[in-house]
């Protein structure tokens, strides 16, 4: 269907949209009030990785349309654990890790959302506040009867780990009645009228629009965003040295850069469109690029990304080390570094060390294969020790990871 309100058409456009439940009324709804809608992220570790960055996105694009976004952050459904894509139960953490963690991820969010008090500034809230105050027999009285085990165990976050008999906890059953609780929860307490998600999310989602209707009568929507991978097929935000993190403190400015910059021709378009501002118009000129020009593109979708979370003069940092380094061969400052405590250390614990290799074993295999470089000069021995002076030392791995060792 052809979109009439700007919200839809602008996540249409940009390839957000996978599937939306009565997208019409949606449509019809946006198009004559602000929405209130919300994304829901469960706070795990300090920091969101860029798998999360298109739910985020997502957010802000609502925000740009004239619409009012909720960070919703799960202070008590982090307690629980989200079995929705998981082979494994989740380590339960502490009261305290969790919202430290809430805290630490704040500062991403504020880099994507204006905050406050007007009618489209966005919000942050936290689950914990009327999930942790719940007693237990009134939540099974009130809310338990809308769910029925048959349905629920239709649903993929619960039938795929059961099919590859591996364990679903109890606690962790009970995760989907939670989250469809924090609609109906934010329907009363925001008058929020979209959830948003991914695609994986899409059960979750409808089971909370089904309990708001049924709970309250009220008309609820939802919209979920496709799978986004790699054009080898590979899950978005996961690379061979670990999670892409959004945090400063845990991926530095320049690896966040270089992460943007070895995107795959193919996804130069469709990164674009996702992660960045650049209109339209903009995208399609660069898409039409060929060749060695397509690392313009990509060039472009690295300072795009990186001045949006790290601001303009980060991103032009990490493009300037990446140019040194690069086309100069020079060490330019901004590369990460390894100290280096008594000035001594093995090329395998470098290699790890850098985040350039996930394991000692790939490290020694990528020395075998000749992809490894000391100032210039290629590594051949797994076993040599590095002595570090005054003068930083360079590594590289290949033609695109380079890092310093300092003393």
């Amino acid at each position: 269907m052809a979109f009439q309100s700007p919200l839809l058409r602008l996540l249409e456009e940009r390839g957000y949209i996978h599937q939306a439940t009565d997208a019409e009324a949606l449509d019809a709804l946006a198009s004559r009030e602000i929405v209130t809608g919300y994304i829901g992220f469960d706070a795990t570790a300090p920091s969101l990785h860029v798998g999360s960055l298109v739910q985020i996105m997502m957010l802000r694009r609502m925000q740009q349309a004239g619409h009012k976004p909720i960070v919703l952050m799960g202070g008590g459904t982090t307690k629980v654990g989200d079995p929705s894509g998981k082979d494994e139960s989740r380590k339960l953490l502490t009261e305290d890790d969790i919202q430290a963690n809430i805290a630490s991820i704040r500062q991403v969010f504020e880099h994507y959302l204006t905050f406050g008090d007007g009618p489209t500034d966005a919000i942050m809230v936290d689950n914990d506040e009327w999930l942790g105050k719940l007693a237990y027999l009134d939540l099974l009285r009130t809310v338990g009867p809308h769910f029925t085990i048959n349905r629920m165990m239709t649903f993929d976050s619960v039938k795929l780990r059961l099919d590859r008999e591996q364990p679903l906890t109890f606690l962790e059953f009970n995760y989907m009645i939670l989250q469809a609780y924090d609609f109906r929860e934010l329907s009363r307490r925001a008058g929020c009228r979209l959830q948003l998600g991914g695609s994986d999310q899409w059960g979750n989602i409808v089971n909370g629009i089904e309990l708001t209707r049924r709970m309250d009568g009220t008309e609820v929507f939802g919209v979920t965003t496709p799978l986004i991978t790699t054009a080898d097929g590979a899950k978005m935000g996961k690379t061979a040295s670990g999670a892409v993190w959004l945090n400063a403190d845990q991926l530095p400015a320049y690896d966040y850069w270089q992460f943007w910059r070895n995107t795959a021709d193919a996804d130069v378009v469709k990164f674009l469109k996702l992660f960045t501002d650049l209109p339209l118009e903009r995208i399609d000129e660069l898409g039409r690029l060929e060749g060695q020009a397509i690392n313009d593109a990509k060039i472009v979708l690295a300072n795009e990304a990186t001045a949006m979370l790290h601001g303009r003069e980060a991103a032009k940092a990490a493009a300037e080390t990446a140019r040194r380094t690069f086309d100069e061969g020079a060490a330019g400052g901004d590369l990460p570094t390894l100290n280096v405590p008594g000035g001594s250390i093995g090329i395998v614990s470098a290699l790890t060390g850098l985040g350039f290799a996930a394991s000692n074993g790939e490290a020694r295999r990528k020395i075998g294969e000749g992809a490894v470089k000391l100032n210039g000069e290629t590594v051949s021995d797994p076993q040599l020790e590095i002595a570090v002076g005054e003068e930083p030392l360079k590594i590289s791995l290949g033609k695109k990871k380079h890092g310093l060792l300092v003393s």
